[in-house]
């Protein structure tokens, strides 16, 4: 290890419990505000949580003035950190962007305290271990650690996905900031976003900066990595993973509006209802099938996700019923072919037969963020995949050799804590979805020393994740992270600028 790796691995694991705790009051705040607002936390419900975060960032020096910590107009948290005394011109620093997410899905807090055993709530995370019921907590999760290690989880919802990221990029830019003098900045700008509505709205916020900021910013502003924070682990490969990749996903909304009548005659009717249910039960045979499948990212999947009825009655035929399906998209696939591959099915040409009509459509995201920004895009958000023999990727590599393999080669054998380095992508989606831009008539002008990433259709800059949080974990009751993966996600996320600016 180098004399920088040295300090930025001491420092990290130096500051691991100040991570935990930042972790801990971030999942906490809802609590303090679901009275008056049962949404708080949730995705365009996020700003007790980011005003908490702001002022942590400048009370723990990781930025260097209160002026270098704002909201944008979208509503996310932006911080940025640069050494204006490095001695290398502004034109001629590598960009790079850190992202995560701050808003969770719903913490169905009942649940926890009643399915744990009262030992666990989904806010104050762990009330008692001696409560907590770990048999029924090992059947829910992807991975659970063995007894001697369980002191190190923090507990609650979004402590995996994906505030445990956001922590990260926090305490990181604490450690850069007190090794600038090191060199830890050296020929780098950092934008660090804690965005919001990712859950509702994946890659919302990066698509306000690919729309509306990047087409007005000079070439050099431009990105030239991003760095997602969001979990890497895989209960059966280990955490801290570098994921280059992932499918995109769409949501797709069929609605069937018939003629409503009375249920005691209902052939004075047309039910959407019925026919509505012969085209999700053809949809799901379809999908038993198989969609594209692709060597990296793996096969495209659909599956139902939501529906709405409106009817008059429950003695009624119904008149309107409205339901979604999750679409997730592997390369090759788009998202034109797959609304057609919806409108194929012969469940919607009978349903037209019958007199009914089907309208298979994309919807529009048009909820206010928490500043009252009305996003109003397509729920489409693209795949992307960054080659593995990209400088980036190169720089990730060597970067986890340099701060994580040493400490995690110490600890010996482990399922979870891997001192090689796994490069793989994701199963789910992440705030990557929103960075792709069109290759033509965006109005974003690339320069090729940027090394975006180019297809014919679409471009985006370079972009991978590591961040703590197993996969597997997300979005269930107990959900928890390690505070181990917090230290190293720390030291990666402080170690790799400047080795990526070296590539």
């Amino acid at each position: 290890m180098s004399s920088l790796d040295q300090r930025i691995a001491a420092l990290a694991e130096r500051y691991t419990e100040l991570a935990a705790e930042l972790l801990a009051e971030l999942v906490r705040i809802p609590a303090d505000h679901v009275a008056e607002d049962p949404r708080c936390g949730l995705s365009n419900h996020e700003g007790p949580r980011l005003g908490y975060l702001k002022c942590w960032l400048v009370e723990h020096g990781a930025v260097a003035s209160p002026d270098d910590v704002y909201f944008d107009e979208f509503g996310n948290l932006v911080w940025q950190l640069e050494d204006p005394d490095d001695g290398i011109a502004v034109q001629d620093k590598k960009v790079i962007y850190l992202d995560g997410h701050t808003d969770t899905v719903q913490a169905l807090r009942p649940q926890w305290l009643e399915r744990l055993g009262g030992g666990v709530d989904a806010y104050d995370g762990l009330l008692d271990s001696a409560q907590l019921d770990w048999d029924y907590l090992s059947t829910q999760l992807g991975y659970l650690p063995p007894p001697a290690e369980r002191a190190q989880l923090v507990f609650g919802r979004g402590a995996a996905d994906q505030l445990g990221g956001v922590v990260v990029q926090a305490v990181a830019a604490k450690v850069l900031m007190e090794l600038r003098s090191e060199g830890a900045l050296r020929g780098v700008r950092i934008r660090s976003y804690a965005t919001v509505a990712e859950e509702d709205n994946d890659g919302g916020g990066p698509m306000h900066l690919c729309r509306k900021v990047f087409p007005t910013l000079p070439a050099h502003e431009l990105p030239d990595v991003v760095v997602l924070t969001e979990g890497t682990g895989d209960s059966y490969s280990g955490a801290l993973g570098i994921y280059r990749g992932q499918r995109g996903r769409m949501q797709i909304e069929v609605e069937v509006t018939g003629r409503s009548c009375h249920g005691s005659m209902p052939k004075e009717g047309l039910n959407p209802l019925e026919f509505g249910s012969m085209i999700l039960h053809e949809a799901a045979e379809q999908a038993k099938e198989g969609f594209k499948d692709h060597d990296f990212l793996g096969r495209g999947t659909r599956t139902a996700s939501d529906a709405n009825l409106d009817t008059p009655s429950d003695c009624a035929v119904p008149e309107r019923f409205v339901f979604r399906f999750d679409r997730r998209l592997t390369a090759g696939e788009t998202p034109a072919g797959a609304v057609a591959e919806v409108e194929g099915l012969a469940a919607v040409t009978a349903t037209r037969a019958a007199g009914l009509s089907v309208d298979v459509r994309i919807p529009r995201y048009e909820q206010p963020t928490h500043v009252g920004y009305i996003p109003g895009n397509d729920q489409v958000y693209m795949g992307w995949v960054t080659p593995g023999e990209h400088p980036a990727i190169a720089a990730a590599v060597e970067s986890y050799e340099a701060v994580i393999s040493p400490p995690i080669a110490e600890m010996g054998e482990h399922p979870m804590f891997q001192p090689e380095p796994r490069v793989s992508c994701w199963i789910f989606s992440t705030d990557g979805v929103g960075f792709s831009v069109p290759t033509h008539g965006s109005g974003v002008e690339v320069p090729d020393s940027k090394r975006w990433v180019k297809d014919q259709a679409y471009m985006h800059p370079p972009m991978f994740g590591l961040g703590p949080g197993i996969e597997q974990n997300t979005h269930k009751i107990g959900e928890c992270v390690d505070r181990r993966e917090l230290r190293h996600a720390v030291a990666f996320v402080a170690r790799f600028p400047t080795i990526f600016a070296k590539k």
